[in-house]
Formats: C-alpha cells, sequence, structure tokens
C-alpha cells in the first residue's frame, strides 16, 4: 500500500505543510504580526481498522500521519513495526513497560460512593509509559522522527545534530525523558523550582539537562514555556505536547479515545458525557478530535458531552469559554487574546500538574465542546481532595490529585442521567 503524504493545515490562517518537506511543528506564519490563534492539524486519513496488536502505536497506525507518511514514501509495514519495536523494547529496558493498550473499567463501587449510575467507566493510564497518557504525544513525535532519518526526507536534515526540548513541571518532564533516552536523544527540560524532587531526580537518572526557571513578580505567563521556546528559536526540536509548538503531539494522544472508542464498541454502549481535566489542554484536545475521528468513521454511533474541569487555581479555559458565548469559532481563532492569555494569579493547587497559566490547545478543545454541547467545570480545593480520597478508597488505581480531577468535575456536576466517563492519568508519586 502507498498512500499520500500526509499534509497538516494551520486551523487559524489556512497554512499548509507538507510533513515530507516540512516540520509541522509551529505554524509557519506563527510570528507574524496579528492575533492569529496557529496550530497544525493533520489532515484526516486512513482506516480505523482495529486489529489484535496490544500495541496503540500498530493497533491505530493507520490513523497516524508519521505513518502514512512512512507508506507514502515507499516505507514498508516492517519498516513501521521495526522503528516502533526498537523504540518499545528501549522503553520496557528503561521503565519496565512498553506502550500497550490500557484498561477501561467499569467501576461499581467508585460509582456508589460518587452517587453517580452504576454505568461508570474509567480509562487508567496510571500504568502508561511513565505513569500517564503523556508519552503517548511525544511517541508519535519521535516515530515521525524516525521515519524522516529513515526515508532521508528534506524535513530531516540536520535533525539528528539539533536537542530536544520541553517545558513541564512533572509528568509531561519525565515522559520527554523516558522516550528520549529510549532514542538516544539529548534533551533540555525547563522545569520550575517547585517541581516534586523525585521528578528531579528521576530527571537525572535519565540522562535529561535541567534548567530551573523561576517565577519573578509582575511577570505573567508561564516562565519555563519562555525559556523553552527560546530554546527552540535557538535550533532545539520542539518535544512538549503543546500544539501550537509542535502540530504531532496532539495527534499521538488521539490513540487515548481511539482505545476509548473501541472499548465502548465492544460494550455496545457509549457514555453520555466524557469528564476531562484540563491545564495546557492537549488531553482534552486530543480526545475530542479522536472521538470524532471514531465516530465519523463509525466506531461508535455518537460522541459522548466533553466536559473540560479546571481547578478555581487556574481556569482560563473556563474563562475564554464564558466568553465565547454567542461568538462565532471561526472569528475567535483570528482574535485570540480576547479569549485566552496567562491567568493574572499564580497558579495554585493541589491538582499541580493543571496549572498552565494558559490553556494553549483553547480552540480545538472549544470546537469539541460546542460540537457535543459541553461545557466547562471549575472545581474548588475541597472536590479535588475528595476526588482523590475517593479514587484511593474504591478502586485500586493509584492515581494523583491531578490524575483524578476530572472526576472531581464528576463530583461538583454530575450529569442528570446516563453513563459517564473519566480519565484517571498521572500516578501518583
Amino acid at each position: 500500500m502507498k498512500t499520500v503524504a500526509p499534509k497538516f493545515v494551520c486551523h487559524g490562517c489556512g497554512a499548509i505543510v507538507d510533513s515530507a518537506q516540512q516540520l509541522p511543528f509551529a505554524c509557519p506564519h506563527a510570528d507574524d504580526s496579528g492575533d492569529v490563534d496557529h496550530l497544525l492539524v493533520p489532515e484526516n486519513g486512513g482506516e480505523f481498522a482495529t486489529g489484535l496488536e496490544q500495541d496503540p502505536f500498530l493497533r491505530y497506525r493507520r490513523l497516524l500521519s508519521p505513518y502514512r507518511l512512512a507508506r507514502s514514501v515507499g516505507l514498508s509495514e516492517d519498516a513501521w513495526a521495526e522503528f516502533n519495536g526498537r523504540l518499545d523494547e528501549a522503553l520496557a529496558a528503561i521503565e519496565g513497560r512498553g506502550f500497550r493498550i490500557t484498561p477501561m473499567t467499569q467501576e461499581p463501587d467508585l460509582a456508589r460512593a460518587a452517587g453517580v449510575g452504576a454505568s461508570f467507566w474509567v480509562k487508567d493510564e496510571t500504568n502508561n509509559v511513565a505513569g500517564s497518557h503523556k508519552a503517548r504525544h511525544l511517541m508519535g513525535v519521535m516515530l515521525y522522527l524516525r521515519v524522516l532519518a529513515a526515508a532521508r526526507l528534506p524535513a530531516g536534515e540536520g535533525l539528528s545534530r539539533r536537542r530536544l526540548a520541553i517545558a513541564s513541571c512533572g509528568n509531561a518532564a519525565l515522559a520527554a525523558a523516558v522516550v528520549a533516552r529510549a532514542a538516544d536523544w539529548p534533551l533540555d527540560v525547563f522545569i520550575p523550582p517547585d517541581a516534586p524532587a523525585s521528578v528531579v531526580q528521576r530527571l537525572k537518572d535519565l540522562g535529561a539537562a535541567i534548567e530551573i526557571c523561576q517565577r519573578y513578580g509582575g511577570e505573567t505567563g508561564d516562565p519555563c514555556v519562555r525559556a523553552f521556546r527560546r530554546a527552540v528559536q535557538k535550533g532545539a526540536i520542539p518535544f512538549g505536547v503543546q500544539g501550537p509548538d509542535n502540530g504531532l503531539a496532539i495527534e499521538g494522544g488521539r490513540t487515548l479515545a481511539f482505545e476509548m472508542a473501541d472499548a465502548w464498541r465492544a460494550a455496545g454502549v457509549v457514555p453520555a458525557a466524557v469528564y476531562i481535566q484540563v491545564g495546557g489542554g492537549a488531553l482534552a484536545s486530543a480526545a475530542a478530535q479522536g472521538l470524532a475521528i471514531a465516530a465519523a468513521q463509525g466506531v461508535i454511533p455518537d460522541r459522548p458531552r466533553l466536559i473540560a474541569v479546571q481547578t478555581a487555581g487556574c481556569a482560563p479555559l473556563a474563562r475564554a469559554w464564558e466568553k465565547l458565548a454567542g461568538v462565532a469559532l471561526p472569528e475567535a481563532v483570528r482574535h485570540r487574546t480576547r479569549f485566552m492569555w496567562p491567568w493574572e494569579q499564580t497558579p495554585a493547587s493541589v491538582a499541580h500538574g493543571i496549572l498552565d497559566d494558559e490553556t494553549y490547545d483553547w480552540w480545538e478543545i472549544a470546537k469539541g465542546l460546542r460540537e457535543t454541547q459541553g461545557g466547562t467545570i471549575v472545581v474548588d480545593e475541597d472536590a479535588l481532595a475528595r476526588a482523590h480520597a475517593l479514587a484511593h478508597t474504591h478502586t485500586k488505581i493509584d492515581v494523583s490529585a491531578t490524575g483524578s480531577a476530572g472526576f472531581a468535575g464528576l463530583l461538583s456536576a454530575p450529569p442528570e442521567n446516563g453513563s459517564v466517563a473519566v480519565i484517571f492519568s498521572g500516578a501518583e508519586r
């Protein structure tokens, strides 16, 4: 099989990027003057064909642009399996596990404790590579880099001499460090001074170069993200999970939504709503896009309502959603700062992993909310603590307060009827 080389399209300005000729990371017009929200999104293509593979990057390969790129330039199925297999073996050697389909289970005890219906689904990502969903995003990027090198494509010229870079306070940094180590690629990590000591030590053990980024009074926006973007401007490869910095990052995360859709198809039921914790927005954006693809291809009859959950300590998406009332999304995408800007106060919450100053992938989430008649919920610290405690008492999932924040949204505003789903992502550390 030979396919057409996949292209990426900016949802803000319409720029088209051929992924064989040009890196589909930031939109080429992102630095132009104006207030457009730039984000490269892969053109949909490929068949949702469920096989017997337990590795999502094999099972759903036809839906991934790096695979379609590989096939379009004449690389074989065996070549893709080799790229993926070598990385997966290295991940297993480093982490004790590679990528496998993660559990999607009904949790009746937790449902009863929460006072919701018995049809309650939990997608458990806490035992995924690096303890969360974040590595999915980065595996997709690394597979693309492998394809470029193997096929000697123009977009890959000189990449092997460039370092990877990421800004993160925890799970994303660990995911990047694990995948980078598996690929034997040097990585620079930009983290805040209050990053957990266990995370910092693990990053050092994995060989990542760490830069601590202080937050000074009077500044707005995340200093780690600013430092990361400066590194990218100097030549580093953006190896983070924010879509505007790397259009490929969201696509790898779609595999989580594909797994969820497959599980619901097998069960013959689709939940009425799915509650998803939102910080920078990569998880919710990937879920919205992945479930839309699954519905369009008939895997599920319809999409659940998407409910985006943020903490009162930092809720830029919820603020944007309120301002979007009555505004056409094509209009909003051309006027980003009317809706999305950095949180003015220093973010603080027990769910520290979703304290991104901005929801970088806000527009694609808003699109998903509109299309599914969903919305946003802002939860307080009591709800976050209760959700975390209930998850530990009534399941065997060792989830962090960040990872159970979507469940906190369910506790704060349960649906009137119908089954519901949450994603537990982020192991307790």
